[in-house]
């Protein structure tokens, strides 16, 4: 007796093998909205504490230009923010982001307390590890990169498109 959550075939589109399939092919695109939503609120944090916008930096105002390391983090969380919301140099961007947000809270947060709960460092811990994935994955479907050829495709799409080539017969 067949399996009724199969649709008849092997990898049907029913069942959990079929729901697995889908949100692989997924995968891409909900990576790039991943990264556009995190590069666009990493964005705000910099524009906030630049121009007074949004609240600005710590409730109102602006960072005073130059000094260190306030109007530094707000430029790269500005500038890096962009850049990943876009999806253009997003790997570079975000080591970049994930660099500056794991100084944050060791230079900040840490001495205060260990743990980011009692230290206030959970938004920085949190987009430090949020940009490092983006450093390891890359952009994501929907991104600049690849719309200009200047990002490369992740692994497995290079050595998916390597196998296709050596079962695909050479034309005469």
């Amino acid at each position: 007796m067949k399996n009724p959550g199969t649709a008849g075939a092997p990898g049907g589109t029913r069942g959990p093998a079929g729901l697995t399939a889908r949100l692989h092919r997924a995968q891409p695109y909900a990576l790039g909205l991943f990264r556009m939503v995190v590069g666009l609120l990493f964005a705000c944090h910099g524009a906030a504490s630049l121009f007074g916008v949004l609240g600005g930096a710590m409730g109102g105002g602006t960072i005073p230009a130059g000094t260190w390391p306030g109007w530094y983090a707000a430029v790269i969380q500005l500038v890096a923010g962009a850049l990943v919301l876009v999806g253009l140099g997003t790997r570079s961007a975000a080591l970049l982001a994930s660099g500056s947000m794991a100084y944050a809270y060791f230079e900040v947060h840490q001495p205060e307390s260990l743990f980011p709960l009692q230290n206030g460092g959970e938004i920085a811990a949190l987009f430090c590890w949020a940009f490092l994935l983006l450093v390891f994955t890359g952009p994501g479907a929907p991104a600049l990169d690849r719309l200009l050829g200047s990002g490369t495709g992740s692994r497995e799409e290079t050595e998916k498109a390597a196998r296709e080539e050596r079962t695909t017969p050479a034309a005469a």
